[in-house]
This record gives C-alpha cells, sequence and structure tokens, in this order.
C-alpha cells in the first residue's frame, strides 16, 4: 500500500448492496466519492434521492449527482432504450447498455477527481439478464473500464482487477457472495449498523404492462421531455387522433393538473358530477374524451368495453 490513501469511486444506487461497499472500501482506507445516476425510469434500489443523500453525508462522502431526465443526458439515455446493442430482458429494459452508459459517465468523472478506480455493489448472479459473469464482464470491456471497476461483494469470485493488483486493497479482504439471495448482506448490516431501504420500485422498464405505453411514446413523440415520461406512469391512455389520458383517482386527478401546466395539452374538470379529470393532446378528440369522462365516472363496463379499440 502506498502513503497516500487510495481513492474510489462508487456507483450509488441507496441499496444495501452499494451501502456495503461504501463501508468495506472505507475499512481498508479507501477514500471515497459516490455518483448518483437520477434515471428517468428509475432504477435505482431506493429511488429516494433524498435516502441517498442522507446517507452519503452520514457516511462522510461526497455525492455526484448525473441527472438523466434533463439535457445533455436525457436524450443519450432514451436513445439507448431506444436502440441497445445488447438485447432486452423481460421487458422493455437494456440493462447492459444502460450500465455501459452509467460506466462510461463514471470513468470521466473518476478521470476528473483523481479516483483510481470505480467500484459497484453488484453480486454475481444476483440479476440474470446483466449480472452473470459473462455479462459483467462485457459492460467493462464495452464501456472503456476492463479492470477498474472493483466489485467487492463478489471479487474472490472475479477476476484480479488492477486496483489488487497493484495493492491499493487488499483482496482478501473482499468477499465471495453469489446469488439472488441476501442472508449475508442482511448480517453484513447489522454488523455495520447499516439501515437501508427495502427493494422496491425499481425500473419501469422491466414492467410488462408499462411497454406498450412507452413505444406508444416513442413511435409519436421526436422531442421527449421528462414530463412526458412521467405522464406514462398515471392514469389510463387512449389515442385516436392523439393522446387521451384520465385519472383513476383524486390523487391522479391532481397529479394530472400539476403536470399539465408542462405538458400544455387541453385538459377537462368535471364540476357538474364527480368524475376524472382528463387531458387530450389534440382538439378533435374532445368529444371522445368527453365520452371516456363519462364512462369512467360510472361502474357500466359495458360502456367501457366500447372504448378499448383505443387503449394503449
Amino acid at each position: 500500500m502506498s502513503n497516500k490513501n487510495p481513492k474510489a469511486l462508487v456507483l450509488f444506487s441507496g441499496g444495501l448492496d452499494s451501502r456495503l461497499t461504501i463501508k468495506i472500501l472505507q475499512q481498508q482506507n479507501i477514500e471515497i466519492d459516490t455518483i448518483f445516476f437520477k434515471l428517468p425510469f428509475g432504477g435505482g434500489c431506493c429511488n429516494n434521492f433524498e435516502c441517498v443523500f442522507n446517507y452519503s453525508q452520514v457516511q462522510g462522502v461526497k455525492l455526484n449527482v448525473i441527472d438523466c431526465t434533463k439535457e445533455p443526458y436525457l436524450s443519450r439515455y432514451l436513445n439507448i432504450i431506444k436502440h441497445p446493442n445488447h438485447g432486452r430482458g423481460s421487458g422493455i429494459n437494456p440493462c447492459k447498455d444502460c450500465k455501459i452508459f452509467m460506466f462510461i459517465l463514471a470513468k470521466e468523472l473518476m478521470k476528473k477527481i483523481n479516483a483510481d478506480f470505480l467500484a459497484t455493489g453488484e453480486v454475481l448472479g444476483q440479476r440474470p439478464f446483466s449480472q452473470l459473469k459473462k455479462d459483467l464482464l462485457l459492460t467493462e470491456e464495452k464501456s472503456g473500464c476492463k479492470g477498474i471497476i472493483l466489485r467487492p461483494l463478489s471479487a474472490k469470485l472475479l477476476p484480479i482487477t488492477i486496483p489488487e493488483q497493484k495493492k491499493l486493497i487488499d483482496r482478501e479482504k473482499l468477499l465471495k457472495i453469489e446469488g439472488r439471495q441476501r442472508r449475508i448482506q442482511k448480517e453484513l448490516a447489522k454488523e455495520y449498523k447499516i439501515k437501508y431501504p427495502e427493494s422496491g420500485g425499481g425500473c419501469l422498464l422491466c414492467e410488462k404492462d408499462y411497454m406498450p405505453k412507452l413505444k406508444d411514446l416513442f413511435n409519436k413523440n421526436q422531442n421527449i421531455k421528462y414530463e412526458d415520461i412521467l405522464l406514462l406512469r398515471i392514469g389510463r391512455h387512449f389515442r385516436k387522433n392523439g393522446k387521451i389520458v384520465i385519472g383513476k383517482n383524486q390523487k391522479q386527478n391532481s397529479e394530472l393538473e400539476l403536470l399539465n401546466k408542462a405538458l400544455k395539452y387541453h385538459i377537462i374538470i368535471p364540476d357538474e358530477i364527480p368524475g376524472p379529470t382528463a387531458i387530450f393532446e389534440n382538439i378533435k378528440d374532445k368529444e371522445l374524451t368527453n365520452q371516456l369522462i363519462s364512462a369512467y365516472s360510472s361502474n357500466n363496463f359495458d360502456l367501457r368495453n366500447k372504448f378499448e379499440k383505443y387503449r394503449i
């Protein structure tokens, strides 16, 4: 080991595995910076920036944020979703290409802050589409990060990395966790007194029900804004001349009204009878939108079925 403490840039999702990664490296006197990717479709274990920020503060590490919900990153990220080079998972999720994208940006920051290597909380075999050994090595190579990505939780099951070869870190003190069971991680969390969020939310790109709405957005919109993506999570979606969205409950009605301040669709808020708020893109769809509001203001499922041909 050199006299100067080595420095690592940790890809921090907010979840248990990346929290443990920070702790394991700190125990070997590694200086830590972190990088958090705010993605338009989620994907972090935590998906709560306040939670991520608070943990970085508690651990005394700097948090760098790459906001992919805004330019210049949004359009680059969406292009990856549309045109992945390494396949998709069960939904429309190009996990390997997404990871390559993040590693490329992380390497740029690593050089900027003079860090010695990257580290992640990835566990061998935890995700069958993107964390088999061949996939981990693929993302390293395609991102130009071969040999500089340390995965402390599974390091002993993977090829030795450059920081290990240079004795910047002791390989013997790293772990050999494999698979989807998280028993060892949870035991370590108790040992290190780490609080962590339960896994939840996840990446919307993995959800099959989400796929038709996103494909429709890609097919019909050339200049996609983050608000267009947020809209996909709300309400029932239809399309005739343009998109029509109606709320499912009062909370969604309020969300539609707020979101529409940026989207600037036409909007109908029923005032004479209780019913869903609706926004619609094309004025030609006003009559259909009123019919949808009427159909979904009642429990007449036969009436609703008439409009299934417009359903996205």
